[in-house]
């Protein structure tokens, strides 16, 4: 049965044991985020559930986490299919289907205007302690529209709260909403937008996705799903919101509306730096009876916020060298550890000592934030085994012939390696990093490994309990 709110699909994960339920009483300000980090850090990716908090000292609203990224089995989950069938379910966003304006939903059952309008009714945390400023929104799918083509976006932009009626949002030049302020900006009118927390999953998915400019991702969700996003008017802003969300916040940013927004515990694992970003001013609050709110765990790597990135961006790099460039490859992988950012791996069958090369410079050319590093393996390593990787670039890599480093590139967001001027940091837009590719393939022939048959292995891992063999338990 498909779901197409968030209750429905909490159903499913709790069905499939993917849903773990926090009963204790907890503390917003730090125990949700410590309790986050321990799941993800302690139990292993493929065994990690999303969490529920059911009870939040001070308030009556529970939080889920995790539910979207908590693992992969999650993300294919949302997206109503397996992890092998996730690349399939993407490629349906490319044939949008509009949304369905309705004429009432969930989502206004009850409405909240004037003082009542109070975004801290919302359990937000705080998720660094002692680092940011207070407690942030993590997971607001916020909705705004370019005032040309009224193309609407829905893009992730994290919001600190402010007040009971203002926030802070940090929203990066290249995203859509970025562009929308500055068009109106010109013509010294405010952006109107609407922040929506707990939706459809493919709606989660899709707004935390780089589409192009002028994508509706209301639209690529609908596409994904194979019909279209319900959507209801704001009440007291031009825009359109789905109409089974959990919980909105309809408002504006005042034209030129900049102040001090952050520090915040960003995904690279450090403080991001502070600056003078959108002020959000809060005009009405909607909400379902009884709603649930939903965040995103970001900061140090492992997160939900690397997961959803790494499913993304490998099979978007995979799409590239396959589809565009021809090349032979057989998996690619961009691990968590660098925050789904930082370094590519790629394992292929290589024919030509020239494809290891070609591949880097797709990668590069592909995307100007990802792949700091690149790693090229024949298709018999694992990329996904960091032993293997490590393995590879031991045995089958000269630093002299196999390593290069290309200067003068664009930096990856946010990497605090970036060098300091004159002691401070240097705009996004002035910054230069530079590239390094490691050609980690077979040059020339190869001993055989120095392993036991695989047919053999299979064997004994089949009949494992026969032999007895037990973990050390400390």
């Amino acid at each position: 049965m498909p779901y197409r709110d968030l209750r429905g699909y909490l159903q499913v994960l709790e069905s499939k044991g993917l849903l773990c339920h926090v009963s204790a009483e907890v503390d917003k300000d730090w125990e949700i985020s410590a309790v986050c980090r321990h799941t993800f850090r302690s139990i292993p990716q493929e065994r990690r559930p999303a969490l529920m908090f059911d009870c939040i000292r001070g308030y009556k609203i529970p939080l889920v986490v995790g539910i979207l990224g908590g693992s992969r089995e999650i993300y294919a989950t949302a997206l109503e299919t397996d992890q092998a069938g996730v690349w399939d379910k993407w490629a349906r966003g490319k044939n949008p289907i509009a949304p369905n304006l309705v004429s009432s939903g969930p989502c206004q059952e009850v409405v909240h205007m004037g003082d009542e309008a109070n975004i801290e009714m919302l359990p937000a945390p705080v998720w660094t302690v002692g680092q940011d400023p207070g407690p942030y929104h993590t997971s607001p799918f916020v909705i705004s529209r370019d005032p040309e083509t009224r193309i609407p976006n829905v893009g992730t932009y994290r919001l600190q709260v402010k007040g009971p009626r203002k926030g802070g949002l940090m929203i990066n030049p290249q995203r859509g909403m970025r562009r929308h302020m500055e068009k109106n900006d010109a013509q010294g009118k405010a952006t109107e937008a609407a922040i929506v927390f707990g939706t459809d999953p493919v709606i989660g998915l899709a707004s935390v996705s780089p589409f192009p400019y002028n994508v509706d991702e209301l639209g690529a969700a609908g596409g994904i799903r194979g019909e279209p996003v319900e959507v209801v008017r704001c009440v007291t802003v031009d825009l359109e919101v789905p109409a089974t969300a959990e919980i909105v916040i309809e408002g504006r940013v005042p034209c030129q509306g900049r102040e001090p927004e952050g520090p915040f515990g960003e995904y690279a694992g450090y403080m991001g730096v502070a600056g003078n970003n959108p002020v959000f001013e809060v005009t009405c609050i909607t909400h379902r009876r009884n709603p649930i709110y939903q965040a995103f765990l970001s900061q140090m790597p492992p997160s939900e916020s690397s997961c959803i990135k790494a499913f993304g961006r490998e099979m978007e790099i995979r799409r590239h060298l396959v589809n565009n460039l021809g090349l032979p490859i057989t998996d690619v992988c961009v691990p968590e550890s660098g925050s789904s950012t930082a370094t590519v791996l790629v394992s292929m069958q290589k024919q030509n000592r020239h494809q290891p090369l070609k591949a880097m410079l797709g990668i590069w050319s592909l995307n100007v934030g990802l792949a700091k590093i690149v790693v090229v393996t024949d298709d018999d390593i694992d990329i996904r085994d960091p032993f293997q990787v490590d393995w590879a670039m031991a045995f089958r890599m000269q630093p002299a012939q196999d390593v290069r480093i290309i200067p003068d590139t664009d930096p990856i967001t946010l990497d605090p390696s970036q060098p300091l001027k004159d002691g401070k940091h240097v705009p996004p837009a002035e910054q230069v990093s530079s590239k390094i590719g490691i050609d980690a393939t077979r040059k020339h022939p190869y001993p055989p490994p120095s392993i036991p048959p695989k047919e053999h292995l299979q064997k004994v891992a089949a009949n494992w309990e026969h032999y007895g063999v037990r973990e050390v338990q400390r």
